[in-house]
């Protein structure tokens, strides 16, 4: 591995089995733009944690892509960071959560020949957009769980495939970042059934590779790590893992699962009819079942937790950043959130019949097109900037509703949702988005998030706690927001002109978007008119 700055203590001797002492998984969750591990307690005690940033690269248009030798070495920093202050004693072993959809080639060698391909890139929405109106499309998407998207690695195969043959035909394996990681802490090539089910090339009803799918991508499923569940627990870690971390080796390794399932999780939400949702830059909402299924339009993700658990539900790309951008762009950079929102809260809600297609990163869920593009809608010159704000807000929690109304019709029964995210520390968000999805919003005591869902899942795959449910007892409740019944009645009115407006502007969007090689957003030279 590759060196890092650490301190020089001598690696631990081999761990030995768990005993009764040791109560203490370290969740370690590889999220887009950190790297964050956090040991817990079995009795579900945040005791210490540790988290290092790395940037998230767009060298050119549509590209989002990571060094996966910096994800690596965040990785080995924080764990070392946190093992260094739990008596080792008392850790159980570690449990691995990470951001879905990415993709990365590998040589003979395993060594990566690209770079972390994330689910932010867009330079597949082209074969994406293609495949998704074919007559396999919907088909895949519903065998799969994994909507046709630029996010996902299926359509990332193909524009590797169509458009960098040279590194298709170096690529020896084609992983996901946590499959890499753990190559290089346990020496196995492995790929959890929730991360695979994000890849749009796995068969969720046989938890197999889809045939057609490998075909599309135009690769092999000798080229994929193998398949394990959720709860696997892999070799332990290697003596330079060991060296690198302040671990004992062999300290024991449960593989983990994908980001989002961990998050239901992490909040407790993992009976029938409990759905989460989260909103921080982008957005999500998410109830955990017992059995895979997708809508018939295909509005809905079905990725899995564990063999018996699946989580359906839908990400949006425009959450809180779609706040930032209002702030920054239309109303102060310097202005405080919370006094942005205090401002959006003088206006009714409807926002003076104002609404905003929060589509600025274009969207995912329900309607998976990269085309998509932000739009107000309704603007007349008595509208001020506080109008703007709130439709910015009330445009979030519409597209939320839009989610929801598909998890409905995917057959999934709705009765609590609990909600997390840094916004919700807010009323207007709060309320708004009670409000939007008709639907009385639990705000948790704690935030632990997929770290927590990592531990826990852990702690069930180490024999230590009975059963993952028990993170429903875990997470407590702290605030009950209900819905109002005039400003829910208004926001549901406005909901079927929300969803209308996605078609009404699609052949516009198409039509901007065949045009924007020719529409830059700067002068290559001196402005026209310049001095």
């Amino acid at each position: 591995m590759d060196s890092m700055d650490r301190d020089d203590r001598p690696s631990r001797e081999p761990a030995t089995p768990t005993g009764a002492t040791a109560d203490i998984v370290i969740g370690v969750d590889m999220g887009t733009t950190a790297t964050k591990s956090v040991a817990f307690s079995s009795a579900g005690a945040e005791l210490v944690s540790a988290s290092q940033g790395y940037p998230l690269d767009d060298p050119h248009p549509g590209h989002a892509v990571q060094d996966p030798q910096l994800i690596l070495q965040a990785v080995l920093q924080t764990i070392a960071e946190v093992s260094a202050q739990i008596d080792p004693d008392r850790l159980a072993g570690l449990s691995f959560s990470s951001a879905m959809h990415s993709l990365m080639a590998l040589d003979t060698e395993l060594a990566p020949i690209t770079p972390v391909v994330t689910w932010a890139d867009t330079r597949a929405a082209t074969q994406a957009e293609r495949l998704r109106n074919s007559t396999a499309g919907l088909a895949l998407h519903r065998r799969t769980g994994t909507p046709i998207h630029p996010m996902s690695p299926l359509t990332k195969l193909i524009w590797f495939r169509e458009q960098e043959h040279r590194i298709c035909d170096q690529a020896a394996f084609w992983v996901g970042i946590k499959d890499w990681v753990l190559f290089r802490l346990c020496g196995a090539l492995v790929v959890d059934h929730s991360l695979a089910s994000g890849s749009g090339l796995l068969d969720i009803g046989r938890l197999a590779w889809d045939p057609e799918a490998l075909g599309l991508a135009g690769i092999r499923d000798d080229q994929l790590p193998e398949l394990v569940p959720t709860t696997r627990i892999l070799p332990g870690i290697t003596q330079e893992a060991a060296e690198l971390t302040g671990l004992p080796i062999g300290t024991r390794v449960v593989v983990g699962a994908g980001d989002g399932p961990l998050a239901n999780l992490g909040v407790g939400a993992v009976r029938p009819g409990v759905a989460a949702c989260s909103i921080g830059t982008s957005g999500a909402l998410r109830v955990t079942v017992d059995k895979p299924a997708v809508d018939p339009r295909g509005g809905v993700f079905c990725y899995a937790l564990t063999e018996d658990r699946w989580v359906i539900g839908g990400a949006i790309n425009n959450g809180g950043v779609t706040l930032d951008w209002v702030r920054e762009q239309v109303a102060e950079p310097d202005l405080d959130p919370g006094a942005l929102l205090d401002l959006a809260a003088e206006v009714p809600v409807g926002s003076g019949g104002l609404v905003m297609l929060p589509y600025l990163l274009s969207e995912r869920a329900p309607h998976w097109s990269s085309v998509a593009r932000g739009a107000w809608i309704g603007l007349t010159r008595a509208h001020e900037r506080r109008h703007l704000i709130r439709s910015a807000v009330e445009g979030v929690c519409l597209q939320l509703a839009l989610v929801l109304q598909s998890m409905r019709a995917a057959g999934l029964a709705v009765n609590e949702i609990r909600a997390t995210g840094g916004v919700m520390r807010h009323r207007l968000w709060r309320q708004t988005l009670a409000d939007a999805l008709g639907s009385q919003i639990g705000l948790l005591e704690g935030e632990q998030g997929s770290s927590f869902g990592a531990a826990l899942l852990g702690m069930e795959a180490l024999g230590m706690i009975g059963s993952i449910e028990l993170a429903a007892d875990l997470m407590t409740v702290q605030t009950v927001v209900r819905p109002e019944p005039a400003a829910a009645a208004t926001l549901a009115g406005l909901l079927p002109i929300f969803d209308e407006l996605y078609d009404a502007l699609l052949s516009t969007n198409l039509r901007l978007r065949r045009l924007a090689p020719a529409l830059p957003l700067e002068y290559d030279g001196p402005a026209v008119g310049g001095r």
